[in-house]
């Protein structure tokens, strides 16, 4: 096999990530935010359409968790990390060659860049190969780079850029200024004054050890000036520039598009293993999940919301993690409790760690076996939209009929409180139906709700309960747990909240 992408084994691939969009289910699992927070500092790489790309075969998963094992330790990442920031270097070179106005100026720019590349890539070549990679991708890079560094084109690439660098380094002249007038020639054996200088101030020097520091203020960019001069100089050493002038044009397409597109690629595992580390900082864990293109059986222990622990992270707060199961013919998990108490933060989880795991990346967690499901579905509550004329029930209702109809046995979808603007009686009975075709479809499903009735409908819904402190309801501990729903907590709390528990009403009630 011939190395061609790092985060794609197929070309096909490359070009569907290349033109992919936001999915519609981001905002609502709030993979919005972490897209934008795992990305920002890497901008120039335009990371967003690589997450935005799922990936639909395991075998590509695998072939990415396998860099991912790779990268991990910090020896290599920070030989990816040097090996980018040379080639930013590279980048910024080129960026103020093209910026000057004067041709000799920018020729030297582009020289000074060429040299960059080169370092840059016998360096990372030789980081590679004493890692001794495990994964199929970066061995394939690995023998990629050693055909490439020692091609007959790379290797004259290299002994051209060393030789016109040492030669433009011999020149030396003189400049006879008198007035407005400089005058550029060769030098004629003229004495170094600077040798001269500090033989007279030798008998003043003291404290020889000592370093005295003066800002010079760096101008950029070549003014007309110095221009002049470099046309001097090329007048003087016509073969040395002309050389120069040659080798830009020969070279003008010497970056490897193979080498180009990998800097810009390994960037996806590299942000996101420095947005993984700083969570790992604060005793947050993550790992490789097992995933299946058969078994529905999930799980996953220590989970937590990704997005909302990185904000509580900002805080200096804590996230609380929750496991999760689903075996045998159990399909749906049915949640419910008190407001506030972490259901929709599950459902959110659920669905991120299923999304990550289907692009290859580590998910939040000390351990999970997930499905790889072929489309993933979001239902939550949204602000009537007055411009299409229906009513809030009627939108839901047309909402999910559009998942319902899209859905299949491979699917994941997540409902968050659905017709919670209906009645009771109206709830029950649709959220029955729509629970019952789900079950039918042997899908997987979160379902948030308020409708304790749904958490035992059939042998596929398991219940999910969002816990209160024992001694003080009003206290959500975020933890979930699987257990038969009562509504009691959740009562409890309501009551207390609006002053008519038993306590209450009884103070109230004059005697």
């Amino acid at each position: 096999m011939t190395f061609h992408s790092i985060l794609f084994e197929g070309a096909d691939q490359e070009f569907s990530a290349e033109c992919a969009t936001e999915p519609a289910f981001f905002n609502d699992l709030n993979l919005d935010q972490f897209v934008n927070r795992v990305t920002t500092g890497w901008e120039e790489y335009n990371l967003a359409p690589f997450y935005y790309t799922r990936l639909g075969d395991l075998q590509t998963i695998i072939f990415r968790q396998q860099i991912v094992r790779d990268l991990e330790p910090p020896t290599l990442f920070q030989a990816i990390k040097s090996f980018s920031a040379q080639m930013q270097a590279m980048r910024r070179r080129i960026d103020q060659a093209k910026q000057f106005f004067y041709e000799r100026a920018s020729q030297r720019g582009f020289l000074g860049a060429v040299e960059i590349y080169c370092a840059a890539v016998e360096r990372l070549t030789l980081d590679i190969c004493s890692h001794e990679p495990k994964s199929q991708g970066l061995i394939l890079l690995q023998d990629y780079l050693a055909h490439y560094v020692s091609s007959a084109g790379f290797r004259a690439l290299v002994t051209e850029t060393e030789a016109l660098k040492a030669d433009l380094a011999t020149i030396k002249y003189c400049l006879l200024i008198k007035g407005d007038t400089i005058t550029v020639r060769n030098p004629e054996d003229e004495d170094d004054y600077s040798v001269s200088v500090e033989e007279t101030f030798k008998k003043f020097r003291r404290n020889a050890d000592q370093r005295f520091r003066i800002e010079v203020r760096q101008i950029e960019g070549v003014n007309h000036i110095q221009a002049q001069v470099l046309d001097g100089l090329a007048t003087l050493h016509p073969d040395t520039f002309e050389t120069l002038k040659t080798f830009c044009t020969i070279h003008a397409n010497y970056l490897d598009p193979v080498i180009a597109r990998f800097d810009r690629e390994v960037q996806f595992y590299m942000a996101y293993l420095t947005f993984m580390n700083k969570l790992r900082i604060f005793g947050l864990n993550f790992c490789l999940p097992e995933l299946s293109q058969t078994a529905k059986a999930v799980e996953g222990h220590n989970v937590y919301d990704l997005v909302l622990a990185a904000k509580l992270v900002d805080d200096k707060a804590t996230a609380v993690c929750n496991d999760f199961t689903l075996s045998g013919a159990e399909r749906i998990f049915v949640v419910t409790g008190p407001n506030h108490g972490g259901k929709t933060t599950f459902a959110r989880m659920f669905g991120q760690m299923h999304y990550l795991a289907s692009l290859g990346l580590p998910v939040p967690g000390t351990e999970a076996r997930l499905f790889l499901f072929d489309r993933l579905f979001t239902h939550f509550e949204r602000h009537e939209n007055v411009a299409n004329l229906r009513g809030k029930l009627q939108d839901d209702l047309v909402r999910i009929r559009s998942i319902l109809d899209k859905s299949t046995p491979n699917s994941v979808i997540i409902m968050n409180e659905i017709f919670a603007s209906t009645t009771l009686q109206d709830a029950t009975f649709l959220s029955r139906q729509i629970i019952t075709h789900l079950s039918s479809l042997d899908l997987l499903c979160v379902c948030v709700t308020f409708l304790d009735e749904l958490a035992s409908l059939n042998e596929k819904t398991v219940s999910i309960v969002s816990t209160v402190d024992p001694d003080n309801p009003a206290i959500r501990t975020f933890k979930l747990e699987r257990r038969p729903a009562d509504g009691l907590a959740y009562a409890l709390a309501i009551a207390q909240k609006h002053r008519v528990t038993y306590g209450f009403l009884k103070e109230r009630i004059p005697e």
